[in-house]
């Protein structure tokens, strides 16, 4: 069982899966030329993958990670093609080598380095540094695309709005169950995410290299430098989902807001009215818009031309902004028993968007 620690660089960290009984792990390392894992040293982040963090016994830090789950194969070979398209384009950890077989992937540690939820979370991803994660984002766009996944996103899943199968059914939390229900009983919802899903596709004109899984903890501020990390979603794709992935997660951030800024401006025991709580959204929104539209400025100014020539590109990427609102609360009801008011009004909020997204442009700060 995992436990809970803190690392020096303030990030949470628990007890890793036990490097004997991964023995490929200490084989790769050596191989690399590094020597073992120090087991004093090593910790691991929560998240989908197996990962271990620490010293080898040449004093060389590491990070690795195990690729767990469904297509193991093809995130592993998603991840390679990313970094090696990406190297002298795009800062990210350095991947100094890989083992196909076991899934394994090592990568330079970046010591001392800040997730950019933990960033946002201190206010302290700025517009200068959102302005940057833009430049990082085209510069993704602009890479070469041979060698990409050409095999279109698995997300939204629509082939779940009608129903969803037997084995996820038997293994579903009660609060992914009830997310589920909603969006079955939702055929307006579900209109719009099947329009979202068919419009990804040839006739997009901007189809480049994309990361696939746009979220703040997939950037790492590390020695003065934003990091972009986690490519086992990267493909060829619409441009407007990376952008509105970023956009979704300012979103998602003032949504969390809205239940402790309600609280600390409404007397004891008042409920908060339909009114209060849609003005308290919306001014949570308007807060963090000027993250977005700095973010979405610097994209522009550096993506590509034919992606700046896009003009449904806003509107696109303000969809996929309503959509990531859903993919969040089907994410934290991976790990609840049931769903919280804020996940809910998270997933209002999205919806909202995705049945109009190009009245949201702006408010998004989707704007040139």
């Amino acid at each position: 069982m995992e436990t809970k620690s803190r690392a020096r660089d303030g990030a949470p960290r628990f007890t890793p899966v036990d490097l004997d009984n991964v023995p490929e792990v200490d084989a790769l390392l050596s191989q690399l030329g590094v020597g073992v894992f120090d087991r004093s040293s090593v910790t691991t982040s929560l998240g989908r993958n197996d990962n271990w963090s620490g010293r080898t016994s040449d004093g060389t830090q590491v990070f690795v990670k195990r690729i767990n789950g469904a297509e193991r194969g093809a995130r592993l070979e998603r991840t390679v093609t990313f970094c090696s398209a990406s190297e002298n384009k795009v800062a990210t950890p350095r991947l100094m080598g890989f083992d196909r077989e076991s899934g394994l992937l090592v990568f330079a540690y970046l010591s001392e380095s800040r997730t950019g939820n933990e960033l946002a979370s201190d206010n302290a991803f700025d517009e200068a540094l959102c302005a940057r994660a833009g430049i990082a984002v085209a510069a993704v766009h602009g890479m070469e695309a041979a060698g990409f996944d050409t095999a279109p996103h698995p997300l939204p899943p629509t082939a779940s709005l009608e129903a969803v199968t037997f084995p996820y059914y038997t293994q579903a939390t009660a609060a992914e169950l009830a997310t589920w229900r909603l969006l079955h009983g939702d055929a307006e919802l579900a209109q719009a995410l099947r329009r979202l899903r068919e419009a990804d596709d040839e006739s997009i004109a901007s189809r480049v290299p994309i990361h696939g899984d746009m979220r703040l903890d997939q950037f790492l501020f590390a020695e003065g430098q934003l990091h972009l990390t986690d490519f086992e979603e990267a493909r060829i794709g619409d441009a407007a989902r990376d952008l509105g992935g970023f956009a979704g997660e300012w979103l998602f951030q003032a949504a969390l807001r809205i239940p402790s800024t309600l609280a600390d401006s409404s007397p004891m025991g008042h409920t908060p009215t339909h009114e209060e709580i849609i003005a308290t959204g919306v001014g949570e929104i308007e807060q963090r818009s000027p993250l977005v539209r700095a973010f979405y400025a610097a994209y522009l100014e550096h993506a590509p031309v034919f992606v700046r020539e896009d003009k449904e590109l806003a509107t696109r990427a303000a969809a996929y902004a309503g959509w990531h609102m859903m993919d969040r609360m089907l994410a934290t009801a991976s790990s609840s028993t049931r769903l919280s008011p804020v996940s809910k009004a998270a997933a209002g909020i999205g919806r909202t968007v995705l049945l109009s997204p190009a009245e949201f442009t702006s408010s998004l700060g989707l704007e040139a």
